[in-house]
């Protein structure tokens, strides 16, 4: 693998060295390809527009999340920062320069790249399902569906050269993520069971997937695998130690992600949900767009509730209850408020 690191290396420095001047757009770009965001923005966009696409959003991205965490502890990927400095590949006269910004310190393993999978899986929903509001007998269709295919791919490419641009993943490593996330999506088109699941089953979705992480965790300790082992090192080469975050850590990943399926399983199995979201008043444009501006902004207000990290224990706890109540006021809590003031103003006219 040297070899491939080592012009993973090359082409790092051939970014960075000229193209400089776009360090701003790609670091927006690195932005766009967060899993985060799909949770914050991604899914309360879709989910008014379509029940059924955000479910499948949040089914996919967790999914998808989880997968990459698995693949990340049995590849041990390693990052461009720490690889340059840790590998006996170089002379210690000839160690190349990799420049590293602020958000180019993740700590999990690289491989594979969690933004290019986190965001081809959920662009590819997207993409499948507007181009199913879509009949495919129109004229339309099929300039359509060139469009947004093309723009699929300047999206997918933009992020995964913005994160091999900021040394946090080589270029196999985003190119792996993007297919993986890819597969992931277009399996979920054939599983249409998650779009009426269960409490009981969202519960068994979450648990299960803890129990398997948990469980893989364990038996790489007892092989005397340490699957934490990128964070140590990650600590150790980072240029500097504010870069660090806890919630790049693999643990903090799982929980976050395991708490949006929780509440989603608990949103859409309400009484607030089916008052709301399928009563009389879902179908208008206004209910629509009232839930939309109210999430959004709801979302970008609860970002600035920072979890305590003197604790990682806390932390994870802390983050999974944050997590699950993001869901919770997407599907439930704003669009019942929104169906109580509607009807509310009805009454008034009435």
């Amino acid at each position: 693998m040297d070899l491939v690191y080592s012009v993973g290396v090359l082409t790092i420095q051939h970014l960075q060295n000229n193209y400089q001047q776009f360090h701003d757009v790609l670091s927006f770009m690195s932005t766009v390809g967060d899993p985060r965001n799909i949770f914050s923005v991604y899914f309360p966009l879709w989910f008014h527009l379509s029940h059924d696409i955000g479910t499948k959003m949040i089914w996919v991205a967790v999914t998808g999340d989880w997968l990459n965490l698995i693949f990340k502890w049995i590849l041990f990927g390693q990052r461009p920062y720490w690889w340059v400095q840790e590998t006996q590949f170089y002379r210690n006269d000839s160690i190349p320069h990799l420049e590293q910004f602020s958000i180019t310190c993740e700590t999990g393993p690289g491989s594979p790249s969690g933004h290019a999978m986190g965001s081809s899986c959920v662009w590819y929903v997207m993409i499948i399902s507007a181009l199913n509001f879509v009949r495919p007998s129109s004229s339309s269709f099929h300039l359509l569906r060139s469009c947004l295919w093309i723009c699929f791919w300047v999206i997918q490419i933009c992020v995964c050269i913005s994160r091999v641009f900021i040394a946090t993943h080589f270029p196999h490593q985003v190119i792996l993520g993007l297919f993986a996330g890819m597969l992931v999506a277009e399996l979920f088109e054939h599983i249409p069971s998650i779009y009426n699941a269960s409490m009981k089953v969202y519960l068994q979705a979450v648990v299960f997937l803890f129990s398997a992480a948990y469980c893989f965790y364990l038996l790489l300790k007892l092989i005397n695998i340490d699957p934490l082992w990128s964070v140590d090192v990650a600590k150790k080469w980072c240029a500097h130690p504010d870069w660090i975050h806890l919630d790049t850590t693999p643990f903090a990943g799982l929980v976050r992600n395991l708490g949006m399926l929780f509440g989603l399983g608990l949103s859409v199995n309400s009484e607030l949900f089916v008052q709301s979201c399928k009563g009389k008043n879902s179908h208008k444009a206004i209910f629509k767009l009232m839930c939309v501006t109210a999430t959004l902004t709801f979302l970008q207000l609860y970002d600035f509730i920072k979890m305590p990290t003197h604790s990682e224990v806390l932390f994870y706890v802390l983050s999974f209850c944050k997590s699950a109540s993001i869901p919770l006021g997407v599907v439930a809590v704003i669009p019942y408020c929104v169906h109580l003031l509607i009807r509310d103003e009805e009454s008034k006219l009435s």
